[in-house]
């Protein structure tokens, strides 16, 4: 894996992805059609974005969703996008994206009906493969015309609200 500090800015990594993916969709939607091709995209991309998520937990070495926030920092790279927060804290993250930089290079690359595919459907995958019990909530998005993206992120169990676990082998009381 390349190191941190070498990799790309995200935006920068969806645009070349956008700009070899986005002729070869549009040619297989010339053949299968864009509801079968847009449905093997989504399938591809959100199983891409569900091992991105456990890449990350194993990363961090935790999968609170104090530790998926402190990870926003890759997404709003160079200004990539715009966030007001709301809300954090162990059980709850709560921020509505103002500017999408994402939303504006699929449209400058005349990919704008591509662009919830390939980016924002990742999110509700990501958060999966990150913490399966993270639920995700969003109504609109920037990318679909609304005035901004509504991130609503519940653990209703944090790891500070778990029992330990135990250590070493359980053994009933007699």
């Amino acid at each position: 894996m390349a190191d941190r500090k070498s990799a790309l800015p995200l935006l920068q990594q969806r645009e070349i992805e956008a700009r070899i993916v986005g002729p070869l969709i549009r040619a297989f939607a010339g053949e299968l059609g864009q509801e079968r091709t847009l449905e093997l995209v989504r399938s591809t991309i959100s199983e891409l974005a569900r091992q991105g998520g456990a890449d990350l937990a194993e990363r961090l070495g935790t999968s609170t969703l104090e530790a998926f926030a402190q990870g926003l920092d890759r997404w709003r790279e160079g200004g990539a996008l715009e966030i007001r927060m709301l809300e954090q804290s162990p059980e709850s993250l709560d921020f509505d994206v103002t500017r999408c930089r994402y939303a504006e290079m699929y449209r400058a690359l005349g990919m704008a009906d591509l662009g919830a595919s390939l980016s924002c459907q990742r999110d509700f995958a990501l958060i999966q493969g990150f913490n399966p019990a993270i639920e995700l909530t969003r109504t609109q998005t920037l990318m679909e015309g609304a005035s901004h993206c509504n991130f609503r992120f519940r653990d209703p169990a944090p790891a500070s609200a778990r029992p330990p676990e135990p250590e070493g082998p359980f053994e009933p009381e007699s």
